[in-house]
């Protein structure tokens, strides 16, 4: 009869084997024969240098009022810090932030009307690439004007390129992909 040791000891090299190298292996060859996209970071391409421009999962920072911009965030869009400000709703810090951002928000994109919530706060994560239909709408304006275009032919636009899903009613848009819509670029997901 073995030591009760090497007992322990048997089954924790073989638990290192199956949890450690085979089921990762496995999930990986599946993830790469059935959902390659998404298993490598769902990138878009440029298709003039095949560099990468963005990730269809991941937000960034847009400038220039020729472009739809994200929601704000507490890390600059930094996937290795990904996180919120951990600050509670009665935190003073918290509140001046966002009535700074509300304040900003108008007279930028020149609207007295009611500020979506996503225009003016951050995701838990920091790296929401999506804005609320609504958010959108109120930037249309200032990106028409900018762009030289008509606001209602843009419109169409945004609302062409919003999404749904089965657990929101709200429609919302993935502002990497607006954008690229926008410019008319070619990219490419490989």
């Amino acid at each position: 009869m073995l030591p009760r040791f090497l007992i322990a000891l048997r089954f924790s090299v073989l638990m290192m084997i199956l949890c450690g190298f085979l089921y990762p292996c496995g999930i990986t060859a599946l993830a790469q024969t059935f959902f390659p996209w998404q298993a490598n970071g769902s990138l878009f391409y440029s298709n003039q240098h095949q560099q990468p421009i963005g990730s269809a999962l991941l937000g960034q920072t847009f400038n220039g009022n020729q472009y739809f911009h994200s929601r704000p965030a507490v890390n600059g869009y930094d996937a290795a810090n990904s996180g919120g400000a951990n600050l509670g709703a009665n935190s003073k810090k918290l509140v001046d932030r966002i009535s700074a951002d509300t304040i900003s928000y108008q007279q930028h994109f020149e609207t007295s009307d009611e500020i979506p919530v996503d225009a003016v706060t951050a995701s838990a994560s920091s790296l929401d690439p999506h804005i609320s239909l609504a958010n959108a709408l109120i930037q249309v304006p200032v990106v028409a004007k900018t762009r030289g275009m008509n606001p209602i032919e843009l419109k169409s636009l945004v609302h062409r390129v919003a999404e749904s899903s089965v657990f929101t009613e709200t429609p919302y848009l993935n502002v990497l992909i607006l954008n690229l819509t926008l410019d008319g670029t070619q990219v490419s997901r490989s």
